[in-house]
């Protein structure tokens, strides 16, 4: 029990200092690495750069203790940043007191939410956003990301959180542009597009091994950091105008505590939620695709526990929302990451720099965080995803399609909560009009097709009517309208056998609905036969009194039913 709620006690035992050197090195890549994303992940969020090295120390921390995942690195990431933002510019400004302690009150909801959402065992609650409207949601937001990072790269205000909004600031100060600052911000956009494309290829040309070079690229953003921050130093590129970081507070985070106003918790309470499902599915998609890769096991629901401890300890040491992030996290992976000590170290290691190192941050260009934002959230837009959507169902499209355009129009929350509505619309929607088909035998063999596909053996006076399934409140009336439409088209059946091979389920109102038919079959001479029901849905109907008044038989195969009733009966 105890390791259930402490994943660490099922690897720490056996820890090894093969494991150990390992886990540091991957330690100090990830520290060196994620720094730029962490300050420019804050300040996509509206809040001060150093909360983002805050959200990456405490909280690494405590999912190293209570996280399942060997290998996922938890941090401010692009799209919580984005939803974060959006939610605290609705109930106080940027850059004041409110605004920093709505994010804690943020972070606070967020972490209770997955912690109870794990102790419940609710990992499940992910499923109802389907993939297509996930991957809608992330490709707009980050368009939206892109586009806000763009005054940012340009020298100018610009805010909002929908298209409509960044369009008109943006329009509004293109007149205004600081060329300095567009000098910076479109070298380092170029330099970082030619690494992240050629870079790798590159340095495989001139020798380097695959993991070396692939390593090396991913540092481009950090070559970008260290040049530009040294060509601002030298050149005073501040005293031109050009935005910095500035003086970032020196040492370790501060403990802080969320306030109680409960208005404030109450606007933010729908924010957090989404904010939480969001993070959990970035999340968990991550870990367990790289879970998959090495044969590791991932719990979900333990994951929601990780991920809320984290979230928690955000709200505690003055941090922002944080989940797993994916750049972060390939890059703890590619590293040799084996455990989650290598967060640990990354923890140390991004502690050690806010402690002592942050005065060499002061000159680096806002415009270089910004180009580092904008090359990597354009990687999740997933025009391949959509194109296949397309082509492969309209329906799904449209739930994309839709997600995108509220996301662009609306803003974040919009987008998500109406993906989340549409992906649960279309689930109720497509079962509760379940697909059924009349069957035949296969001359020759014991197997049974839709007489409409194949050429089959049939008999008028039986109908073997397969339900593709599962029965359950939302489509128990369409199966009675299905029933009692065949019986009405054929004058001439006396038996008909519902093939229960594709039903894992039968509810109390399917079960009313199954009465329902027995009866009015029953009553219009015409006898109700099951086959094929699978184990556990025979042990619920045997709880019933169903399977006394059926008045015909349940047949082990179908086979067995058509042996039996294929002959008329004599009257």
């Amino acid at each position: 029990m105890l390791k259930r709620y402490l994943p660490i006690l099922t690897w720490l035992p056996h820890y090894t200092r093969r494991l150990c050197a390992a886990d540091l090195l991957a330690g100090v890549i990830v520290t060196v690495m994620v720094i730029p994303q962490s300050l420019a992940y804050a300040i996509l969020a509206g809040l001060p750069a150093v909360v983002g090295l805050y959200a990456s120390i405490l909280p690494l921390l405590i999912y190293t203790l209570f996280g399942t995942s060997r290998t996922l690195a938890v941090g401010p990431v692009a799209i919580i940043a984005l939803m974060t933002g959006a939610a605290l510019a609705g109930v106080a400004t940027p850059g004041t007191p409110e605004y920093l302690q709505a994010a804690l009150v943020l972070s606070l909801l967020s972490g209770a939410m997955l912690v109870v959402m794990g102790l419940l065992r609710m990992g499940f609650f992910a499923n109802f956003l389907s993939h297509p409207v996930i991957a809608g949601f992330l490709s707009a937001s980050g368009l939206l990301i892109a586009a806000s990072q763009a005054g940012h790269l340009l020298g100018i205000e610009a805010s909002g959180y929908t298209v409509t909004e960044l369009v008109v600031s943006l329009a509004t100060g293109l007149g205004g542009v600081h060329w300095p600052t567009l000098a910076i911000g479109a070298s380092t956009l170029a330099f970082l597009v030619v690494v992240r494309r050629w870079g790798k290829p590159m340095l495989r040309r001139l020798g380097l091994s695959a993991r070396s070079a692939d390593l090396a690229a991913r540092a481009g953003p950090v070559l970008a950091v260290v040049a530009t921050t040294l060509a601002s130093w030298h050149f005073e590129l501040a005293e031109s105008g050009v935005a910095v970081i500035g003086s970032i507070p020196a040492g370790l985070p501060p403990l802080t505590l969320p306030g109680f106003d409960m208005s404030l918790w109450k606007a933010l309470l729908i924010p957090a939620l989404l904010i939480s499902v969001v993070g959990f599915v970035e999340s968990i998609s991550m870990a367990q695709m790289l879970a998959a890769k090495r044969r590791q096991r991932i719990s979900p629901n333990q994951e929601l526990v990780g991920l809320g401890g984290a979230n928690l300890a955000a709200a505690f040491s003055a941090g922002m929302p944080v989940t797993g992030g994916l750049s972060r996290t390939v890059i703890n992976y590619d590293a040799g990451a084996q455990t989650p000590m290598a967060g640990l170290f990354a923890a140390l290691g991004i502690g050690l720099v806010t402690l002592a190192m942050t005065s060499a941050l002061y000159h680096l260009p806002i415009a270089t965080l910004a180009a580092t934002i904008t090359v990597a959230i354009l990687t999740i837009i997933d025009i391949g995803m959509i194109r296949r959507t397309w082509r492969y169902s309209r329906s799904d499209f449209s739930a994309m399609a839709i997600t995108i355009l509220l996301t662009l129009v609306e803003g974040v929350e919009a987008g998500i909560i109406s993906g989340m509505l549409l992906s649960i619309g279309l689930f109720l929607y497509r079962t509760s009009r379940p697909h059924s088909a009349l069957v035949g035998l296969i001359p020759g063999t014991e197997h049974f097709r839709n007489i409409e596909r194949h050429d089959t053996e049939t008999a008028s006076h039986v109908a073997l009517l397969r339900i593709d399934e599962s029965l359950y409140f939302a489509n128990a009336r369409y199966l009675e309208d299905t029933v009692h439409e065949l019986v009405a088209r054929r004058p001439e059946l006396s038996d008909v056998v519902l093939i229960c091979s594709a039903v894992n389920l039968i509810d109390a109102s399917a079960l009313e609905s199954l009465d329902a038919i027995n009866t009015r079959l029953k009553d219009a001479e015409v006898t109700l036969h099951l086959s094929e029901v699978k184990g556990p849905v025979m042990d619920q109907l045997k709880k019933s009194e169903f399977l006394d008044d059926l008045t015909g038989r349940v047949f082990l195969s179908n086979y067995a039913a058509w042996q039996a009733l294929k002959e008329p009966r004599s009257d």
